[in-house]
């Protein structure tokens, strides 16, 4: 079986044996930041006299910083411009891990899966680990169900882990492995996902068998537990397909899997479902579905949700008894991007379900963007001090001092951003952008979230794709849609059909920093006075 064609990544030991190797490589590192001269990411150093703090991502630095003044040493993993969803941790991000006092992490599966496992596999067993999001309820943060409400023309199918897999061992860095164990039908079948920035990551590939000698590792999906991933899935020929799935569960990576069971998926690819070979199957042709690992209970099954929303508790079959549809009307051409050569010749036809949202889009239930409401940061700087506290009580006067006067400084800016967004009309807050990620700020501040540019990043938008969001923009009178800096280089279509209608581009930030946003503060009144400037007027 050939080896899939991906984007380089540095990858990093994650054992807890890992860490006398990187250890070793510390002496390493440090020299190469010297090299690299005052532009080098921050390293953290034992036997300063500072606490020597981690966190996943930029924002949550800045708010250490805030609270931790000088008494604190802070770097972040994820750097600044990048996309905490799909960041790959490198030598030096697991070295300043292993000597951490304090680590920070938001979770509710924001960051990517490596992320969290290199931090808490490298993590020293004496040092602090917070997950923000779990623990902000403390300090009433105020937490958003994360439903998802993309309406497709076809079923939209994904992956998920449902359980905590507690009985085994199981937690947040272990990993749920989904493995396709064999298929039939008249052609290939693929199951990928198309990440941020158009890169595309093949999870499942039928076209040169499924290799058992191998563990079935170029066919593996790797998910967190109580986490559910956006898959596309493309078939070359109409007919009727099996998908064999075995679930198992790798609680570290020193333990052996544990083997959770397995099922086979029908599928009718173009033709009447209702002639699968499935007598009184229910047919998923709509909605959302995830092809599910139980941990809890064994197995493998179906979760639906009809109405597309992701409340997985409405629905619950066993595999034998649906038939995921793929109709006609799901016909693609094959993009001319090399990314999706996997599939065949450009412009050759596959039926496919789509993605439904751009990106590597692994989560949970609940949304984790939850510092778009400045009430929530407030939470998180409350348990930062009294984590900083527990571990350096010597410093408690200064941490409390400045946690009251940056507190002090977060309600003027909840003022600022509630102030500023109360000046454009109601019927004018409309949001349209690429990243579900302000479902916060809408609530919070008022705003609607009305929106995004196509519902399937795996193929070229349709005329129709381009329609709705057209009609949309036509329909609410949207004066701007905005786009994040750092995925600027993935908003052609929503560019061009915003200089159709003759509206405004604008900037908004969602997950991290730059220059012209630099700190928690400055990213917020940029997010407001954007607004107002492009949606007020």
């Amino acid at each position: 079986m050939r080896r899939r064609e991906r984007a380089a990544r540095g990858k990093v030991p994650t054992g807890r044996r890992a860490r006398p190797f990187l250890k070793a490589l510390a002496a390493v590192t440090a020299a190469v930041a010297l090299l690299a001269g005052c532009t080098a990411r921050p390293l953290l150093e034992p036997g300063t006299g500072r606490l020597q703090v981690i966190t996943t991502t930029g924002i949550l630095a800045d708010l250490v910083r805030n609270v931790g003044g000088d008494r604190v040493d802070v770097a972040s993993i994820v750097p600044d411009g990048a996309d905490p969803h799909t960041y790959e941790p490198t030598l030096r991000d697991a070295r300043n891990v292993v000597y951490a006092d304090v680590a920070f992490s938001n979770y509710a599966l924001l960051e990517e899966h490596n992320v969290i496992k290199t931090l808490d596999a490298n993590l020293s067993k004496d040092a602090a680990d917070v997950s923000l999001v779990e623990e902000s309820a403390k300090y009433a943060a105020e937490l958003i169900p994360l439903v998802e409400n993309v309406h497709l023309d076809t079923v939209w199918l994904g992956l998920r882990a449902e359980g905590s897999g507690a009985q085994y061992g199981a937690d947040r860095g272990s990993d749920v492995l989904i493995q396709a164990t064999g298929a039939t039908g008249p052609g290939n079948v693929y199951a990928y996902l198309t990440g941020t920035f158009g890169d595309t990551d093949v999870y499942f590939d039928s076209s040169d068998g499924f290799d058992a000698g191998s563990g079935y590792r170029d066919d593996t999906a790797t998910l967190p537990a109580e986490a559910h991933t956006h898959l596309s899935w493309a078939f070359t020929e109409p007919g009727v397909y099996t998908l064999t799935l075995r679930a198992r569960l790798k609680v570290d990576d020193t333990a052996p899997p544990v083997d959770l069971g397995q099922a086979t998926y029908t599928f009718a690819v173009g033709v009447n479902p209702h002639e699968a070979g499935i007598p009184g199957a229910t047919v998923l042709d709509e909605g959302h579905a995830d092809l599910t690992a139980d941990l809890d209970g064994g197995g493998m099954d179906v979760r639906y949700d009809p109405g597309g929303g992701g409340e997985f508790t409405q629905k619950r079959y066993r595999a034998d008894q649906v038939v995921i549809d793929v109709p006609n009307k799901a016909v693609e051409e094959i993009p001319g991007d090399s990314q999706y050569r996997f599939l065949g010749r450009p412009g050759h036809q596959v039926y496919q379900l789509a993605q439904a949202v751009l990106g590597k889009h692994v989560h949970g239930e609940i949304d984790p963007h939850l510092w778009q409401n400045v009430r929530n940061v407030e939470a998180y700087v409350k348990l930062i001090r009294d984590t900083l506290i527990a571990k350096d009580p010597s410093g408690a006067a200064g941490y409390r001092a400045r946690t009251a006067a940056y507190l002090d400084r977060l309600d003027g800016l909840d003022r600022y951003v509630r102030g500023t967004v109360a000046k454009i009309p109601p019927a004018d807050r409309n949001l349209v952008t690429t990243h579900d990620a302000f479902a916060y700020l809408a609530q919070a501040y008022g705003v609607t979230v009305a929106g995004f540019v196509t519902p399937n990043p795996a193929a070229e938008p349709s005329l129709a794709d381009r329609r709705r969001l057209a009609d949309t923009i036509r329909n609410l009178h949207v004066k701007a849609v905005f786009l994040e800096p750092n995925l600027r280089s993935r908003s052609s279509e929503l560019t061009q059909v915003a200089a159709e209608a003759h509206i405004r581009v604008c900037p908004i930030y969602g997950d991290t920093f730059d220059s012209r946003a630099p700190s928690y503060v400055q990213m917020m009144r940029f997010n407001a006075d954007s607004l107002l400037a492009c949606l007020g007027t």
